[in-house]
């Protein structure tokens, strides 16, 4: 456990490829580098040939933009491509082109829900690079697939403002399920589209001083950035605790041993030998088409969620689950305007327990779902008007996600709609009445609990079908 002496202070680095269809600097198709066969989707601009030159895609600028306004940053009218240089094989120029002293966007923030309250997470910058290849490390030898190489990359940098791990992993859903709302990403953690890196500190409580920080890398999954911020925090806090010095470095994260290791002595700007990239003029960003792409913005999912509790008077937690995902609040939304006359809150229920947990079962995306929006509040509907009990409705929700029929098809074809008709009721009534004289005659001796029981068996001879409430009324009524 972290010494309660010492609190952490935390900033994120969240790099996410952008869902172009091409390269940032080059025509190259983007491909999944986890399935595409390596080095087939290459040029000599992603591979550095000498004599090439970039050109910057207009499509991954949008997308860039797109994110900046939504965290509210103010857009640079004009920014400034560099070069970062440094020497590792997956990067074939020796130097990778990013952003350095002006970036695309700066100064903004990301709200975020904690037990405390809203807290604001300032982000310090958002700049576009391009990605790396990959390096495979088999039998003693090393190989790299240049698919990744020139991938469009955004960069989210945020200020020194995360003071806990869970505040760490709110922050980085958010941040994903932002990205996923604009679809500039497709936000897949198993194959590295979002990627991590922490700068990580611990002071004395109550402190406002920054202590010495260490940057962790490569971070590429939620679980992974958790358990090395929780042993960075660790670590740190016993060596301070112990009278030691943190020394400022580079760390990677060891899944196998659960630890940090050292990498190197940590970099500074100069290091890296920054300089304007000779070949790309500077960035202009006309104002009128921030302004177009502004207006283009969908509701993003803080407020959606907010607008859901208020507008269908679901809880917070349920409203969370709906908007986490831009098309599950689409989802509910279709369905709740299918059917007016259907309480939200039951159509909430139905589709983030009984639906979720079907999909999730038969391994099916919510996006691939076959159940659309209309049929779903029409069983909810069946259920709340008494055509179907809800234990008929878990049954036909079944049989719709797997063969992708409709409710009233489904009902008909398996016999399950509720049990009405009167009459039909009625003889149920009579038929269990006659096979259970001695508990009758306890009913009418004035042991009334047993009428619940006498109940049960109704339902029971009626397989569950028959309308809860005729059936208490014509049972009243025999025994009267």
């Amino acid at each position: 456990m972290t010494n309660s002496a010492f609190e952490p202070v935390i900033g994120l680095e969240v790099h996410a490829e952008l869902l172009t269809q091409s390269k940032m600097f080059c025509g190259c198709a983007v491909v999944d580098s986890t399935i595409a066969e390596p080095n087939t989707s290459v040029c000599e601009i992603c591979t550095g040939m000498p004599g090439t030159l970039p050109v910057i895609n207009e499509r991954a600028i949008e997308f860039a933009v797109r994110v900046a306004l939504a965290l509210h940053c103010t857009i640079s009218e004009t920014s400034v491509f560099a070069r970062k240089n440094y020497f590792y094989p997956d990067l074939p120029k020796g130097y990778q082109i990013s952003q350095f002293e002006l970036p695309l966007a700066h100064d903004g923030w990301l709200a975020i829900e904690t037990e405390a309250g809203e807290k604001r997470i300032r982000i310090r910058r958002v700049h576009l690079e391009e990605d790396t290849g990959k390096l495979f490390h088999r039998q003693g030898h090393s190989l790299v697939d240049f698919n990744r190489s020139g991938v469009p990359l955004l960069e989210i940098v945020s200020e020194p403002d995360l003071s806990s791990i869970e505040e760490a992993k709110i922050y980085t859903t958010a941040l994903r399920s932002i990205l996923r709302y604009l679809e500039v990403t497709t936000g897949d953690m198993e194959k590295g589209v979002i990627r991590f890196e922490a700068n990580v500190s611990v002071r004395q409580a109550g402190s406002t001083e920054l202590g010495i920080r260490t940057e962790i890398k490569n971070l590429n999954s939620f679980r992974a950035m958790t358990h090395a911020l929780s042993y960075e925090v660790e670590r740190q806090s016993n060596i301070l605790k112990e009278g030691g010095e943190i020394s400022q470095e580079t760390l990677g994260w060891d899944e196998a041993s659960s630890s940090t290791v050292s990498q190197r002595s940590k970099e500074e700007a100069h290091d890296y030998r920054y300089f304007p990239e000779p070949d790309l003029p500077p960035l202009h960003v006309e104002p009128t088409w921030v302004a177009q792409i502004q207006s283009e913005l969908p509701e993003l999912p803080l407020e959606k969620r907010r607008r859901f509790v208020a507008e269908y008077g679901l809880t917070a937690y349920a409203a969370g689950v709906l908007t986490t995902e831009r098309s599950v609040g689409d989802y509910f939304e279709a369905a709740v305007e299918s059917a007016p006359k259907v309480r939200s809150i039951k159509i909430a229920n139905w589709l983030s327990s009984d639906l979720f947990g079907l999909l999730n079962q038969a391994g099916i995306d919510f996006q691939d779902n076959d159940v659309p929006p209309v049929d779903l509040a029409r069983l909810v509907e069946m259920v709340e008007i008494g055509e179907v009990n809800a234990t008929s409705a878990k049954t036909v929700l079944a049989e719709m996600v797997s063969s992708g029929k409709s409710p009233d098809d489904i009902v008909r074809s398996l016999g399950l709609s509720m049990i009405q008709d009167p009459e039909v009721i009625e003889s149920i009534v009579r038929r269990v009445l006659d096979a259970h004289p001695r508990q009758v005659a306890d009913y009418l001796d004035g042991n009334t609990g047993i009428f619940q029981w006498l109940f049960g068996q109704v339902m029971k001879e009626a397989e569950g079908r028959a309308n809860p409430s005729a059936v208490r009324s014509a049972l009243s009524a025999a025994l009267e």
